[in-house]
């Protein structure tokens, strides 16, 4: 029981906050923040869009590396399994796991044989994208005019190239373009040297790259990415000389041609003024070979006219045309004659046509149309006349039948007063007043004497 109320009073960690402790002790030591190791890759596999995880190994143990990828993106080569590298980062934990590794910030072949081994990845990769292929490599051309030189001021290679090409073709101007050549800041200073060359490409008819001899570090300027593309896409034709004989670079596959020395590129760049003299007696007797051969044929083919019939009886040389002439006279009377005949026919319906449409043609028509209408007119009045005067006589005859003098001819009439009003009632009368009697065939005047009354068929 005493030992269980020990324990009782006992805290008890979690696995994440023992896990917790013990990366806050890796992240807070020194001596774990910036750790410099070296060792040979164990289980590497790549992965193309994100971080890399592999081991680093020697004889008696190893640890798990991660390398996040916009770290691995600056590794200027590509791991394999079973290298030597420098790795440099920091050791710290992985909580959710519990494990500690390393993780890694730069990475670099161990050795001589790491730049060899970067050196043929880098050839690896150039090749593949097309640089070193011989369908790009340009012609020199034969007489240059300007040659742009990129290399050290100071050395040799520049006062080689000058003495050999002023020897051949003093003819050509060589401009220099200075350039470091050698150790860090080299690569950027080539690669500057050949975009200002660039920038005036259109002056230049060959440009011409090198340096003296050295070890692979000294040389290796000349096998950067960015100096081989830049060489590869110069606007005009490229001679590589780095090194010596034995040596070849990157630049060297990627340039239009490789010269073995400075005065060998010097060389290849210049033609030689004995050669060009030879050239040009060559093409002299050759063009004079031709011209006597055209005189000569001419010669031969004036002497053959001379000799021909036609000469010893030129007229022949016009008597087939001035048959044709008189062919071709005869075909254009017809001709002619046929067109006549055509701008004839067309006129006559021209003629007829104007004719048919002429106002004097179109007013006489006009006027017989105008004459029946008329005439078409009058018909069709008269009979619309007689059929109103049926239809009038008719109604005179209803008119006759209802009206008041047709009344009044029968013994009725109508009375008014003095001033013409008709009187429809007694009351409008009175004793005395005066009236008019209106009958079929008069006026009578007469007076009211007594008026009368009628109320319900009685009399007051």
């Amino acid at each position: 029981m005493d030992s269980i109320k020990e324990t009782a009073d006992q805290k008890y960690l979690t696995v994440s906050e023992l896990n917790w402790y013990v990366k806050q002790k890796f992240d807070r030591d020194p001596y774990l923040r910036q750790v410099f190791l070296q060792g040979e890759i164990s289980n590497f596999r790549y992965r193309r869009n994100g971080h890399q995880y592999f081991s680093i190994k020697d004889d008696n143990a190893k640890i798990n590396v991660v390398m996040f990828k916009g770290d691995f993106d600056k590794v200027q080569f590509m791991p394999e399994e079973g290298m030597k590298v420098y790795i440099s980062g920091r050791v710290s934990s992985y909580e959710p796991q519990g494990s500690y590794q390393f993780y890694a910030k730069t990475m670099e072949p161990a050795g001589l044989g790491a730049l060899y081994e970067r050196l043929r990845q880098l050839q690896e990769k150039l090749a593949k994208e097309g640089l070193f292929n011989q369908d790009h490599k340009r012609p020199l051309p034969r007489f240059p005019d300007k040659i742009a030189v990129v290399t050290s001021p100071s050395g040799a290679v520049i006062h080689d190239i000058m003495v050999t090409a002023n020897r051949r073709f003093p003819h050509a101007e060589i401009d220099l373009y200075p350039a470091q050549v050698q150790g860090e800041g080299a690569a950027p200073s080539l690669v500057a040297a050949m975009q200002q060359i660039a920038a005036r490409g259109s002056e230049y008819d060959v440009m011409i790259i090198g340096r003296g001899g050295g070890s692979l570090e000294d040389l290796w300027a000349f096998n950067e990415e960015a100096v081989v593309r830049q060489v590869y896409q110069m606007p005009m034709p490229v001679i590589s000389s780095v090194g010596h004989e034995t040596d070849t670079t990157l630049c060297d596959l990627a340039a239009d041609c490789r010269a073995a020395t400075p005065t060998a590129a010097a060389e290849m760049a210049t033609p030689d003024r004995g050669e060009i003299f030879a050239w040009v007696n060559q093409e002299q007797a050759r063009l004079l070979n031709l011209i006597n051969g055209a005189i000569r044929d001419r010669k031969q083919a004036l002497s053959r006219l001379e000799n021909s019939y036609i000469m010893r009886e030129p007229q022949r040389l016009y008597e087939q045309k001035a048959m044709q002439a008189d062919q071709a006279s005869q075909a254009l009377v017809r001709q002619m004659e046929l067109l006549l005949n055509n701008r004839r026919q067309r006129l006559e319906l021209t003629g007829q046509k104007l004719y048919n449409q002429s106002p004097a043609l179109k007013i006489k028509q006009l006027e017989q149309t105008n004459n029946f209408l008329a005439k078409n007119l009058r018909q069709q009045m008269d009979r619309l006349l007689e059929q109103k005067k049926s239809v009038f006589g008719g109604l005179v005859q209803q008119l006759n039948d209802f009206s008041p003098l047709k009344t009044l001819s029968r013994g009725y009439s109508y009375t008014t007063d003095e001033e013409g009003t008709v009187l429809t009632s007694v009351s409008q009368l009175q004793t005395g007043e005066k009236i008019k009697l209106h009958l079929a065939d008069g006026i009578a005047s007469a007076a009211i004497i007594e008026v009368k009354e009628k109320d319900h068929g009685r009399e007051e």
